[in-house]
């Protein structure tokens, strides 16, 4: 496979993008939202990497310094189901570590997990360190669902605050994008094109990833980047098996879901039914309360 990110960073994007123009067409062959896909896009193209973080932290180009990827995997390695976490991690800014997780599968578990990557970044104090020498921990997850039904948010950001709202620390914060609320999004979200990289991740043809592409020259490298990834044979293979294992995933969710909701019925049945008896005895009482007193 190809060195991308040196490809991407340096030849001419026009010329890259031409020729998808000229070849790309239809629906994708993989979705944007596979999670394989979404590691390897970050990995091997630093312009993409860089734009989507400057976009979800707010950051000016400048203000994002010392990047580098501190699990990378190797192009065409094989990831089995026990591999199924495939964040991004990345330190910058002389010490700051983000993860960058893509998920499609809601696994109901998401808060505690998301929280459990941010504190163990956070806590990764190197001996003779100083606990204010602690540099900030951020977990952003890029989600095809809605983690709160009752609390709708296209963009949000989580930190420590007191009941007031009060800050207690800027160093630990996770945020969530939902894929599936760009209608929603915020001015602020427009902004700095956070919308417009969510519907690049959940686009299915070429025709929506090249219109994206034109409106933006860090999407047009993005779309370059997965365009030629995707000419890869392994490549394909590996976004496949993941497709196949978040199909699986998905199966259990919605069987979980159905059994959830047979049972809220039942318990709902039955409560409607203690009711019903508490009802009855209530006018039993009542009656024999009559009785008594004639």
């Amino acid at each position: 496979m190809k060195n991308l990110k040196s490809e991407v960073a340096e030849s001419s994007i026009t010329e890259l993008y031409q020729e998808m123009l000229k070849n790309a067409h239809g629906p994708v062959a993989i979705r944007m939202t596979n999670d394989y896909l979404f590691k390897m896009l970050m990995q091997e193209a630093d312009q993409v990497l860089r734009a989507l973080i400057c976009a979800l932290l707010h950051y000016t180009p400048d203000q994002l310094k010392d990047l580098q990827i501190i699990n990378p995997i190797i192009p065409g390695d094989t990831i089995d189901e026990k591999s199924i976490v495939l964040d991004v991690r990345v330190i910058f800014n002389n010490g700051s570590i983000l993860d960058l997780e893509m998920q499609v599968v809601n696994e109901l578990n998401w808060p505690d997990r998301s929280l459990y990557y941010a504190c163990r970044n956070f806590t990764r104090l190197n001996k003779g360190k100083r606990y204010e020498e602690c540099t900030p921990s951020i977990h952003i997850g890029l989600l095809d669902f809605t983690l709160f039904p009752e609390h709708r948010v296209f963009y949000s950001t989580y930190r420590l605050k007191d009941d007031t709202g009060y800050l207690y620390t800027d160093k630990l914060s996770i945020r969530v994008v939902d894929l599936t609320m760009t209608s929603i999004a915020t001015a602020d979200d427009r902004h700095y094109n956070i919308d417009k990289w969510a519907q690049f991740f959940k686009s299915e043809t070429w025709e929506e990833i090249i219109m994206l592409a034109k409106q933006d020259t860090n999407i047009a490298a993005a779309a370059t980047t997965i365009y030629q990834l995707s000419e890869d044979e392994r490549f394909r293979q590996q976004c496949e098996a993941r497709e196949d294992y978040e199909l699986r995933q998905r199966s259990w969710e919605n069987r979980v879901l159905r059994l959830t909701n047979e049972i809220e019925a039942k318990d709902e049945a039955l409560t409607a039914k203690d009711e019903e008896i508490a009802s009855l005895r209530a006018k039993l009482a009542q009656y024999e309360s009559s009785e008594d007193t004639q």
